[in-house]
Parts: C-alpha cells; structure tokens; sequence
C-alpha cells in the first residue's frame, strides 16, 4: 500500500495500490476536481478484503500527477481513458474490473468502448451517459445553487489552508442526501490530505473544461461488458434520472438504486457498495 508514479503517455500518473496483485483487479477511477484520495482508503482495504487487488490513481490536474496551467484545456475525456488504460497496463494487468465515479464514470464508458478485452466489468456511480453536450434525452441539470455556491470560488485566498478546507468541506456538504449524517470529520480529513499533496490544487477546476463528444453519442448500447449502475435518488450533481438512462441504454446492465443518497460515497453505503461490486466483479 504505497504510492507509485508512473510515466503514462508521456506524463505522470500517481497511484496506489491495495491486497494481493494475484487477485481479480479492480480500477479505481474519481471524478472531476477529485484526487484518488476521495476513494477512502479504508473503502479501498474493504474491497480488497473481498478478494480483489483494487488500484486507485490521480487523474490529470488532481493530487500528484501531472498538472496545467489553472484556466487551461490541455486534454480530452478520452486522453483521460487513455490514462486510465496506460495505469492497467503499468501494473501489467491484463484485464481489470473499473469503477467509476461521475466523471470516472464516463471514462470508464470510453474506456470499455475502445478496449472491450481489458474491461471484465463496470460499476458506474453517480455517472450519465457520455456522448453530445447535448441534453437531447431532457436529464435534468446539476442544481443551480451548487453553481453559486462554487461561483464563491473565485474570490478566495486558494494559499490560505483553512478558508479553502472550508470551503470545500461545504460544498461536500452539499452532496449529502437527506438518508445521512454529514460526516464533517471524515471529509475534512480527506480535503486537508488532498490539500497537502496537491501539486497545484486550482489545477483540478480544468476539469471544467472538459466536454462531451458527438463521436461517441449512441455509442453506449455496443457495450456489452456486465455493468452494474449505482445511483443515489437525490444526486444533485447528475440527478438520478441519469443512472436510470445509463441503466436502460447500456445492454448488460442492472441497477442498484440508494434511497436518500446524493452525490456522494457515503460510509452508509459502504456495505451495500462492496457487496454489490464484489458480487458484480464475481461474474466470469
């Protein structure tokens, strides 16, 4: 369990690893502006503890891989999967199991598209269909008053380590469903390791310059890997008609509803979450 670099494509790449490299792997992919970290490191061990070599990593612009210029576009999604294919390689993996989260779902979506052989499986969670910028299938949009509350952003002090801890523990705050207890503690944990290891944490907001790509709009129905869709009934990020179009569209999909629940991992749901990607990486 230590962290590793990895030159992939050309750049740098940090990941860390969990359990026994002989057994059925799974890939960790986060979402946008989140560093691995955000996949806890004690839900990291329970899902090795199931029989499963589990690997998370940095994406591009987060934690201790490579980052941009702040306000800059330098990459695509599929650069992105790209990655996330070069970190299975870099173990030398053949074949993995991905999970990902939001954004980390739709890499995922690419992921699975181009490699079908390296992909044993998908668990999608709190994601939506990548393709056009679109909104063709009339999803509903992420809440406004998340837009104003990281409109704040802009103004602060990003080298005064307590404002910006604040600020970002809120914002978590705000993805918590109304089924749980916001654990103030175990985020602010997670945020205060996130800011201390960041190469350049406003780097991470070049997530928002990623967009969608027509190329792949419809794509999703000729993935055939088994996908098991997890989606919260009150995510305000991708609401939870999007895991419900993901669920429908993908054709070897099932789907695990979590009543109450947000935008979020909460520790809740852990049980239920590993349970279910451990029995969904179970299928042969």
């Amino acid at each position: 369990m230590s962290e590793k670099i990895f030159e992939i494509n050309g750049i740098n790449i940090c990941t860390e690893s969990f359990g026994n490299p002989s057994k059925p792997a799974v890939l960790l992919i986060n979402g946008a502006t989140n560093s691995m970290v955000y996949w806890d490191k004690e839900f990291c061990q329970k899902l090795a503890d199931t029989g499963r070599y589990v690997i998370r990593y940095d994406n591009r612009d987060v934690g201790r891989s490579i980052t941009y210029e702040p306000g800059t576009s330098n990459y695509t999604v599929v650069d992105m999967a790209n990655d996330a294919t070069g970190v299975i390689d870099a173990y030398n993996i053949n074949q993995a199991h991905i999970v990902g989260m939001s954004l980390g779902g739709m890499i995922a979506q690419v992921v699975a598209f181009h490699n079908p052989q390296r992909v044993l499986s998908m668990t999608l969670i709190s994601s939506s269909l990548f393709g056009s910028d679109d909104n063709d299938r009339g999803l509903p949009e992420m809440d406004e008053s998340l837009l104003a509350y990281h409109a704040k952003g802009a103004t602060l002090d990003w080298s005064d380590e307590e404002s910006i801890i604040n600020y970002l523990v809120e914002g978590a705050k705000m993805l918590c469903g109304s089924h749980h207890t916001f654990d103030e503690k175990r985020a602010r944990e997670l945020t205060t390791q996130d800011f201390k290891r960041a190469n350049n944490l406003l780097s991470m907001f070049n997530h928002a310059t990623l967009v969608g790509n027509d190329y792949y709009e419809g794509k999703i129905k000729e993935i055939k890997v088994p996908s098991l869709v997890i989606h919260g009934t009150e995510d305000t990020i991708l609401p939870y008609e999007h895991g419900l179009a993901l669920a429908k569209e993908l054709p070897n999909a099932s789907l695990l509803t979590l009543e109450g629940t947000g935008h979020e991992i909460h520790f809740d749901d852990w049980d239920k979450i590993i349970n279910a990607i451990s029995s969904h990486t179970s299928v042969k």
